[in-house]
């Protein structure tokens, strides 16, 4: 019995000391201390923030690394890069820069322009249609999902108009109701689709011009 009431005893102790405020929670000395403390750099961390701080045990350093490459750069390989960055919000420099950007693909052959059609009814004809009309099966004039119809590429003077660089703007980072296609298609697919975009409105407007000398005549 006396045996019962040492063990308890014991016991009572041993859990009194292990929830006292006293316990040293940080010890002067740690067995592999690497293995208690990271010393790995912390992806995707905050600017300026301390990931480790500065105590006996960890070095004070204050680190930033976000896994993206310094501004201006291109990877390996890169083609046709864009160096225009996504306007802040309620800002339009970069959008009204773009402009100016000028599309390094300016005629595509046979092959590429089939390609271009590829790429576009893909990413594109969902929403502009497959004749560049605006009227896509998100559309379909006004009895699909989408309210509001898309823009009309081919047969409207606004986006007729709308200059290479400004297009890519748009597909790159999205404009408007339109998300971005950054992942979908690449710098070079992008300038491709808007050759085969801009094909087809001269394309459109060729045809257009005998019926307008004809009807003119009349």
């Amino acid at each position: 019995m006396k045996g019962i009431y040492i063990i308890a005893s014991l016991a009572l102790v041993t859990a009194l000391v292990s929830c006292s405020d006293d316990v040293k929670r940080t010890p002067s000395n740690v067995y592999m201390p690497d293995m208690a403390y990271s010393r790995a750099l912390e992806t995707y961390a905050e600017k300026d923030s301390a990931i480790f701080t500065e105590n006996e045990n960890e070095r004070g350093q204050k680190i930033f690394y976000n896994n993206l490459p310094v501004a201006g750069t291109i990877f390996r390989g890169e083609q046709a890069p864009f160096s225009l960055a996504k306007d802040k919000i309620g800002d339009t420099a970069n959008y009204v820069a773009s402009k100016l950007v000028k599309n390094p693909i300016d005629s595509l052959n046979p092959a590429e322009l089939v390609e271009s059609e590829r790429l576009y009814l893909i990413n594109c004809g969902i929403c502009h249609g497959k004749n560049l009309d605006g009227n896509g099966p998100l559309y379909k004039a006004g009895e699909g999902p989408f309210a509001a119809k898309p823009a009309t590429l081919v047969g409207d003077a606004r986006y007729e108009a709308m200059p290479d660089g400004q297009m890519f703007y748009s597909i790159a980072y999205g404009k408007n109701l339109m998300g971005s296609y950054a992942s979908q298609l690449t710098r070079k697919q992008r300038w491709e689709v808007i050759a085969y975009i801009k094909h087809k409105q001269k394309e459109a407007k060729a045809s257009a011009a005998p019926a307008a000398e004809a009807t003119a005549k009349k």
